[in-house]
């Protein structure tokens, strides 16, 4: 899942994103008001944090021009401005939820899980399947053909990113900048390793093989064999 944190603090936006991506979410960061919602409004998240008090244009005005557009991603608002009227008015201008600084990220991280479940209590809206592979992206698990599949918070990264694109071949580019948030090319095998790894767990003692390499061009998760 792919979360939008607008935070102008470097610090804290650094705590949240490196938490997020240990939970397994895609994070995309913006640094003021303009930026976020520029972001906010050109690309498509499951869930949005917003600081209040933002350089450029405030946080409830981000969160009012979204509402205007007819934009319904869960938001979850950051304050330092703790008061029953503070928070009553983050909510009235169209946030979800409303949490005041400081806090606890197990806290926030729980409070964004609540704003995903109750935006899709289908099930089948926040599960991926691809053949006999199923990913659930709430509880952050994975089986195939019904056997639970261990993966770590990188690996189910990738793996969704694949499941999103599957039938197509992704490229190390594309990976890169959605899984790895790199914007450069480290000159490492990263990708391969992690590729590697993965099609142990979901393909081992399983047919047909799934996730295949294209030469040249980069991979494909496909139900279909090869």
């Amino acid at each position: 899942m792919r979360i939008l944190v607008i935070e102008d603090d470097a610090e804290t936006a650094d705590y949240l994103a490196k938490g997020l991506g240990e939970s397994g979410f895609a994070v995309d960061r913006a640094a003021d008001g303009r930026e976020g919602l520029f972001l906010a409004t050109s690309e498509k998240y499951d869930a949005m944090v917003i600081d209040r008090m933002l350089p450029g244009m405030d946080g409830l005005a981000i969160v009012q021009s979204l509402r205007a557009q007819s934009n319904a991603t869960p938001v979850l608002i950051l304050s330092a401005l703790g008061q029953v009227d503070d928070r009553v008015r983050g909510l009235q201008a169209g946030g979800d939820d409303y949490l005041t600084k400081p806090y606890a990220f197990s806290e926030l991280l729980a409070r964004l899980q609540a704003l995903l479940r109750r935006r899709a209590p289908d099930a089948a809206a926040t599960t991926l399947k691809v053949g006999d592979l199923e990913l659930d992206l709430l509880a952050r698990t994975a089986r195939r053909a019904g056997k639970p599949i261990d993966l770590l918070p990188r690996e189910f990264r990738l793996l969704e990113f694949l499941m999103r694109h599957a039938g197509q071949v992704v490229t190390r580019t594309m990976l890169l900048e959605r899984v790895w948030d790199y914007h450069f090319d480290p000159q490492t095998n990263v990708i391969d390793v992690h590729v590697s790894r993965l099609r142990q767990k979901i393909d081992k003692g399983f047919a047909p093989a799934m996730l295949h390499t294209v030469r040249g061009a980069g991979y494909r998760l496909s139900a279909e064999a090869a």
